[in-house]
């Protein structure tokens, strides 16, 4: 592989089979206290020099056919509209086979992007962005140091949606603890009503290094059991008005696996999260051992 990496290198689920060009190193914000993806050292945030990416990018022209390119690290869209336009622009002339571009993104990174500029980029391949809302509840996201509130995440999403960019969202449940968790679901559900996702996703807060860093911060962070996390699911999906939203909350940190396109599927996954609420010893539950990361 002529790409230079830098590990450990991350990508969302559904880009198991793209290829991953690291733009970036790292995440520009890198202070969310749940997070310790770009923790270690040498994911430092930096911007990796355009004319080895370029270079990169006809090395692999030579050596294999790609469908599929994931922009690393952490926010591509850090980058400068210009930037993003040269690397995009290459791969449409070595990768000509390449069918979808998707990368992170920082609602923040969009703050200075217009909507034109976003388009320019969905023009020139930009198919998809991730974004990890986590809430959309201001004091949750303070609590979390997560660097956005609600009204910056629905600014980034209105514009990548206007610049016909496919959004996928994430929600982390359980990122409220038990004593924000109503409000961390009702804001939450608001946000995603106003943008209109065309995927929504939910994961379970999780801290497979411990929780200590977090904690100074959120310092009277009680943690959901699996109940209060299928409570929460439940207030969340049930104020979802979402009209063509493919929902997963099929991670692997989620106890239950659902998936279905809101609104059509709302009132069968409503029934699966009851019959889980009521009866878990009938669902099919992920045990603690399969839900590790």
């Amino acid at each position: 592989m002529p790409i230079q990496y830098i590990e450990p290198v991350f990508r969302p689920p559904s880009e198991a089979q793209s290829l991953i060009l690291p733009v970036t190193n790292g995440c520009s914000w890198n202070k969310c206290t749940f997070c310790e993806m770009y923790t270690a050292p040498q994911k430092k945030f930096s911007v990796r020099d355009e004319a080895q990416v370029l270079s990169e990018i006809k090395q692999v022209a030579e050596q294999m056919i790609v469908q599929r390119v994931f922009l690393a690290d952490g926010d591509a869209l850090a980058l400068s509209t210009r930037r993003l336009l040269t690397i995009l622009q290459a791969i449409q002339e070595h990768l000509p086979t390449v069918n979808r571009v998707t990368s992170y993104c920082l609602p923040s990174n969009l703050k200075n992007k217009s909507v034109s500029e976003l388009q320019e980029l969905a023009d020139a391949g930009l198919k998809m962005v991730y974004v990890g809302a986590e809430s959309g509840d201001d004091e949750v996201l303070a609590r979390v140091n997560k660097g956005e509130t609600y009204a910056s995440t629905l600014s980034a999403l209105t514009k990548l949606g206007e610049a016909g960019i496919v959004r996928s969202v994430m929600i982390l449940n359980g990122l409220g603890g038990r004593s924000l968790s109503a409000q961390h679901a009702d804001q939450s559900a608001a946000l995603m009503n106003a943008a209109q996702p065309e995927y929504l996703s939910t994961l379970v807060v999780s801290f497979p290094l411990g929780d200590a860093r977090f904690k100074e911060r959120f310092t009277d962070f009680e943690p959901l059991d699996q109940h209060g996390l299928f409570i929460e699911l439940q207030r969340l999906m049930s104020q979802l008005e979402l009209n063509n939203t493919v929902f997963r909350s099929d991670h692997a940190s989620n106890y239950l696996p659902l998936k279905g396109t809101l609104g059509v599927d709302k009132q069968r996954m409503l029934a699966q999260l009851q019959q889980a609420i009521e009866h878990p010893d009938t669902m099919a539950l992920r045990q603690e051992w399969q839900r590790g990361l």
